[in-house]
């Protein structure tokens, strides 16, 4: 058990791991801890290779101490794909798509759930509650279905209706919520306050370990990489968990002596119809307003008041990364682009990456010369109506 304790990020207040915990006192994310140098001394980088292609392999990094309690689908080791032609195209050539659309649930979120859930599980937890846009819902059902736990799930009216179907099929308790995300948990906390105790709030960031299966993303990346890190690393980000995970895991590879000083350079990515995190970044704030209206063809991002905001800008400042805000029809054109030039259908939400990988480029911020990582972190075929077919002519 290398797990030490939960940390605060904001206040510095340490919290045992022993038991399940939220949000620390002072209302920020906890973030798990490890004694990075017992772990140096017990395993070398070469000994994953032995082991099986899951994100489990990392075992001595992530926070579950009895196996029994581990719930798996065969979650991770998602493949790095080279994208050739459309790095031409925009004058990236060494560009490279993480495609997490290969997990289990067809999404990253499968990450989280599957190490959130067996924590929760492996602490006494018997049924988890969250809010949700669609992808994150559908894998906690299905992982709480396969550890025996219950769960409940809310999301919006507008989510995806492959999500809500999985949640359903998971045989979780689904509740349709009319607004954003922000109501959905409005609807969570309410159920949570009033359980005396019997349902454990899941929600994004509100437990610490949903964001230490996400980071594994960052670990196999550098794995993949021949133990290297790219220039750059373009995430989109709406409740921004897999990049503040993935900042996460280079400081730890970091600390380890896995990786040298030198980290990527972290990018997040919104819509301009919900960028909370990008105008906060452009005023040099530390925390982020809420974004008014948000509406956007990527929905998975579409998150007005992101719990993590301090933490994401801060993970962007540390790396000397950036965050970009770019509009829906320019992602659902470089979606096309993509599948037509590499033969992969990304779902909107890694197509806004492809958009901001466009832009920094065109703009000088990415040079020509660099590695760039871009995240695709869900299926495309869960999004079925990025692709326009009413003007495919009929043969009779």
């Amino acid at each position: 058990m290398y797990l030490t304790h939960l940390e605060c990020p904001r206040c510095g207040r340490a919290y045992p791991a022993t038991e399940l915990q939220n949000l620390c006192q002072c209302g920020s994310p906890l973030l798990a801890r490890y004694d990075l140098a017992a772990v140096a001394a017990t395993v070398t980088p070469e000994r994953f290779t032995l082991r099986p292609a899951d994100l489990w392999r990392y075992r001595e990094l992530l926070p579950v101490v009895d196996p029994r309690h581990v719930t798996t689908l065969g979650e991770g080791w998602t493949p790095l794909l080279r994208a050739p032609a459309y790095g031409a195209r925009i004058g990236v050539p060494d560009l490279i798509v993480k495609d997490e659309g290969l997990t289990p649930t067809g999404s990253f979120k499968a990450r989280g759930a599957a190490v959130g859930v067996s924590r929760a599980r492996e602490l006494g937890a018997t049924r988890i509650a969250m809010p949700t846009n669609g992808n994150a819902g559908a894998a906690w059902a299905t992982y709480a279905a396969r550890a025996g736990i219950g769960a409940t799930i809310a999301m919006p009216l507008d989510a995806p209706a492959i999500c809500r179907r999985e949640v359903l099929a998971a045989g979780a308790d689904l509740r349709l919520v009319d607004g954003l995300i922000s109501d959905a948990g409005r609807h969570i906390a309410a159920l949570v306050a009033s359980s005396g105790g019997a349902v454990f709030d899941a929600g994004t960031l509100r437990e610490p370990y949903r964001l230490e299966g996400k980071k594994t993303m960052g670990y196999e990346i550098v794995e993949q990489l021949g133990w290297q890190v790219p220039d750059v690393i373009i995430y989109p980000t709406g409740g921004g968990v897999g990049l503040i995970a993935i900042h996460k895991a280079m400081q730890e590879l970091r600390g380890l002596g896995w990786i040298g000083d030198r980290l990527p350079r972290l990018v997040a990515v919104q819509s301009t119809g919900c960028a909370p995190i990008v105008r906060a970044f452009a005023a040099g704030d530390e925390r982020a307003e809420p974004w008014a209206d948000a509406r956007t063809v990527a929905f998975g991002i579409t998150v007005p008041a992101p719990l993590g905001d301090e933490l994401i800008l801060a993970a962007l400042r540390a790396s000397a990364g950036t965050a970009i805000a770019v509009d829906d029809a320019e992602i659902l054109a470089d979606l096309r682009d993509f599948g037509a030039d590499e033969g992969l259908l990304l779902c909107p939400e890694g197509a806004a990456c492809l958009t901001a990988a466009r832009h920094l480029r065109a703009g000088g911020w990415i040079r020509a010369d660099e590695r760039v990582v871009v995240l695709n972190t869900g299926a495309g075929l869960k999004h079925p109506e990025t692709v326009d077919v009413s003007a495919v002519p009929v043969v009779a």
